[in-house]
């Protein structure tokens, strides 16, 4: 994530992600389902090669993430300087545009040799299951990858056993960032559970403080917030469960979820609709709200203005979710096809290594997907989020994965945006469930 272009990110996810799926589903030319559902029953992979070219396709073009993605370019060209990189970035929508000429490229037979992709259904549904992606188990199993990242990590870019891309990154959702000055004046303390939220909140409320700043003028913020207070109410297993079907829409807990929400967005800033995730943070350092919910990359948005971690703002889990980890993880893969296949897998050695994520992580504003990095490259939330992603239950974000196949994103994200407006519980809860059904998401 980057700091400025989450909205535009999300966006593109919405619309690049249904744009990819949908065309390949309507591809004619890839290879057959049951080489893809074989687990990695591939030929070998190749040897890295120490020579050569190399095109990294990406949407990573300003700001921490270019810089980031420099930072790796630069321990890769250490260690294999004879291999030339092409930077194919795709500019304009944050993703969107990327995504489309990736589809493109995909279906033409002329992938690039490795390209950025969310771990979880976006990578696994759009390319993995549809037969374009290579298997990685070899590769894991020579650099002794299998224990160095989380399993329920690398479960998000496996199918059927078969791990399809290396985890370069991890950000976190589900942060409750608070001023602290405020905190401190009122002598309050950020809340575990929602109960409490609502006790501090109408502390907040009665000295003219907005308790929680919300900006979803681009919609997958109020969606980010319900996933928040649904792995709250049902836990990690069902909440996992409920993207693919396996944990009903139409269950009770999911009504008392929206319940929750629908209490949650009577403390929220009335000009919510009109600002953006990162002006609604702008509302905490003002001082003009004391919360905000948010993911990680909230902290970029605070130090880039100034703000120093642990001074003035403080952060927590959101509530009901300690314990519970909210992953977005930035991956590389290696597509069939592929003119360069021995210098992806030295890029991808590479991208799996320590240095390379100690070099890419702390400029991004994300924490290793590894586990072995050292703390003392990180700040102190940086240092606390590496603690939780080494022992919470690792769930995936639906706003930021997406946690199911992308034909659901859109429908939910509508939904929900509506249900913030009218707080319908009924209504939102029915139309989510039959949106589950008609995408297909609800398959079990």
């Amino acid at each position: 994530m980057k700091v400025g272009t989450v909205p535009a990110r999300l966006g593109a996810l919405t619309a690049a992600a249904m744009i990819v799926f949908g065309a390949c589903s309507s591809a004619a030319s890839p290879a057959p389902a049951a080489s893809a559902a074989a687990g990695g029953a591939a030929g070998a992979l190749p040897s890295a090669a120490t020579s050569g070219k190399l095109e990294i396709f990406s949407y990573w073009t300003a700001g921490g993430e270019a810089q980031a993605l420099a930072a790796v370019e630069k321990v890769f060209n250490t260690q294999y300087p004879n291999i030339a990189i092409t930077n194919a970035v795709v500019a304009g929508g944050a993703g969107s545009n990327a995504n489309a000429v990736l589809a493109q490229r995909m279906q033409a037979n002329n992938p690039p040799d490795t390209f950025q992709i969310h771990g979880g259904a976006e990578l696994l549904d759009n390319w993995v299951k549809t037969n374009y992606m290579q298997p990685l188990t070899q590769l894991y199993q020579q650099q002794g990858w299998m224990d160095k990242f989380p399993k329920q990590l690398i479960d998000l870019v496996s199918y059927n056993g078969a791990p399809y891309a290396v985890p370069l990154d991890v950000h976190r959702n589900g942060v409750l960032w608070y001023n602290k000055s405020i905190f401190t004046q009122n002598n309050l303390q950020p809340p575990t559970t929602w109960d409490q939220f609502f006790q501090v909140a109408d502390q907040l409320k009665a000295k003219g403080i907005t308790p929680l700043a919300l900006g979803d003028k681009d919609q997958w913020e109020s969606l980010q917030l319900f996933e928040d207070i649904l792995l709250s109410t049902l836990g990690p297993a069902d909440y996992r469960s409920i993207w693919t079907g396996g944990f009903s829409w139409s269950d009770p807990k999911v009504t008392q979820a929206l319940q929750t929400m629908a209490k949650v967005i009577g403390y929220v800033n009335n000009d919510h609709a009109t600002l953006t995730w990162d002006q609604a943070d702008g509302l905490v350092m003002q001082g003009k709200a004391a919360m905000n919910i948010m993911g990680d990359w909230a902290k970029g948005y605070f130090e880039a203005n100034g703000w120093k971690p642990g001074q003035d703002f403080g952060w927590a889990p959101a509530p009901g979710t300690t314990g519970d980890f909210i992953v977005v993880t930035d991956t590389f893969g290696m597509p069939k096809n592929i003119k360069d296949s021995g210098q992806t897998i030295a890029w991808l050695e590479t991208l799996g290594s320590v240095k390379a994520q100690e070099a890419f992580n702390p400029i991004k504003g994300s924490v290793c997907a590894r586990l072995d990095c050292s703390p003392g490259v990180f700040d102190a939330y940086s240092q606390s989020s590496m603690q939780d992603f080494a022992k919470d239950q690792l769930v995936p974000s639906e706003a930021n994965g997406p946690a199911s196949i992308p034909a659901f994103l859109t429908p939910i994200t509508t939904a929900i945006a509506q249900f913030v407006n009218d707080g319908n519980v009924q209504n939102a809860q029915s139309t989510i469930a039959a949106a589950c059904k008609s995408s297909g998401a609800c398959t079990q």
